[in-house]
């Protein structure tokens, strides 16, 4: 997680408070007006099954464009080069390939409504148990570092206190969310992947328009050689890790599960295929934008506020004044917000049909569905504002949860496409997986957590196809043929 307190304050604090409040009051009134569609529990948290291409890609493009990719992939570009910037991009083929594991999951599960269905059916309910420890604490750290990124924001470009910031992005989130559930999240995610897409963009062309390429790369090759180096091993490293920290990330979380049980079947692989797509230049410009630095410059002292430097040094430049703060403090108020808005959307709907209705056998009747889907997505928000409030920094802890996720990537895959194997086998792998992923992070090199984890997990899941194999105890006509 990128330290964003260190950034100078670019607005004032009157002029930061009318932006954020003036983009509160458009989402809470959007959510206001899509959450009369969800008239049933299936609406609210599915949005009908109806979702469109359109909507289905944007709403998936603008979840993955979080404060870290707006933030990060320069860091990772000013410090690790070309691969660097491949590393962060990497992440788009992780939406890519959920595309075909989309469409697979729309015939096995066309009644499904949360991933937890899928594993509590192909893997029992000790592999249905790990996986909802292992999604749970990661969707919940994965919304603090949105809360806190969102705090420090505020605090930074507009001078508005930490608590404060983080409080209202939050509270926003939770009211659009608590009106419309995902007709809400993800008719709000349309129109804030358009900001997003603008804002990258006007950036992009604007240093575009003050560089000379051949000046750029002579000030980079000499000054910043390595940068320039196609086989430093750190950054190969981080590309893969990446790679498969995205595939684990996407491949288990309810958040694009959700996505994919709410799509019209006709359309779920492209907006997925599309989506990734529409993500994978974002970072690249991002990291473009990082290594524009020194050619312009700009004279970065920190590494981890190099984006927005470069991008208000040019729109300064450019005549533009206040609006590169504007600019930047609404692209990344958007970006922040698409992805809080679908985590409490995803991980309530869990909490309530996994943990509520399923772990503890409660009935949940049409008529309290709401106050229960909503007393869930209050509490999960109420968490998180409680660790994001002392500042937790959760940097080191998201990045060591790729053993975790990347441990999930050949399971899923298994479930979805072969016929039998041994579960056991399977669950045991996914806990040999995480221990070994944190074994690597903490003990060697934090870029082998994903890679160990993945690698582990492999071996076990591909053990699982010929040692002691069954079928799936809910076996059909619509399972896999093979």
């Amino acid at each position: 997680m990128t330290d964003l307190s260190i950034l100078a304050v670019s607005l004032s604090r009157e002029a930061a408070w009318g932006i954020v409040l003036s983009l509160s009051i458009l989402w809470i009134g959007l959510g206001l007006y899509w959450g009369k569609k969800a008239r049933s529990s299936e609406g609210f948290m599915l949005a009908g099954r109806n979702v469109g291409m359109a909507l289905g890609a944007a709403t998936a493009m603008a979840t993955w464009v979080t404060s870290n990719t707006m933030m990060v992939a320069p860091v990772l570009a000013l410090e690790k080069g070309i691969w660097g910037i491949l590393a962060y991009s990497s992440a788009a083929f992780g939406l890519m390939l959920f595309a075909p594991l989309a469409i697979r999951i729309k015939k096995l599960l066309p009644e499904g409504y949360t991933a937890g269905d899928f594993f509590r059916q192909r893997y029992g309910g000790f592999g249905w148990g790990l996986f909802l420890v292992i999604t749970l604490l990661y969707s919940i750290t994965w919304l603090v570092t949105m809360a806190i990124a969102g705090g420090k924001l505020m605090e930074a470009l507009g001078g508005i206190p930490y608590v404060q910031g983080m409080t209202l992005i939050l509270s926003v989130c939770v009211l659009y969310t608590l009106f419309g559930g995902l007709f809400a999240v993800i008719g709000t995610d349309f129109i804030q992947s358009l900001i997003i897409l603008i804002g990258v963009v006007t950036i992009g062309v604007l240093v575009l328009g003050k560089l000379d390429f051949g000046a750029t790369y002579e000030h980079v090759s000499t000054y910043q050689p390595a940068l320039l180096d196609v086989m430093m091993p750190v950054a190969l490293l981080a590309f893969f890790n990446n790679m498969l920290f995205g595939f684990g990330e996407v491949f288990h979380n309810n958040v694009w599960w959700s996505r994919a049980f709410a799509m019209r079947d006709k359309v779920v692989g492209k907006a997925f295929f599309v989506s990734g797509l529409l993500w994978f230049p974002i970072p690249i410009a991002a990291g473009f934008i990082a290594l524009a630095a020194g050619p312009l410059g700009v004279n970065v002292t920190d590494s981890s506020k190099v984006g927005p430097m470069v991008a208000e040094h040019v729109l300064s430049q450019s005549g533009m004044g206040m609006m590169a703060g504007v600019l930047i403090l609404v692209v990344l108020f958007c970006s922040i917000a698409s992805s809080i808005d679908s985590l409490l959307a995803a991980t309530s709907d869990l909490v309530v049909k996994d943990v509520y209705c399923g772990l503890f056998g409660q009935e949940l009747k049409e008529e309290s569905f709401r106050r229960v889907a909503g007393s869930v997505i209050l509490g999960v928000a109420v968490v998180a504002w409680i660790i994001a409030l002392n500042e937790w920094n959760v940097g080191l802890v998201l990045y060591s949860a790729g053993g975790l996720v990347a441990s999930l990537i050949w399971p899923v895959i298994a479930g979805l496409f072969w016929k039998q194997c041994n579960p056991l086998i399977v669950n045991i792998g996914v806990v040999a997986g995480c221990i070994s992923g944190y074994v690597c992070f903490f003990a060697y090199e934090p870029y082998m957590a994903a890679l160990v984890a993945a690698a582990v997990s492999m071996c076990f899941t591909l053990s699982s196809k010929w040692i002691s194999p069954r079928p799936w105890p809910e076996s059909n006509s619509k399972e896999p043929a093979s």
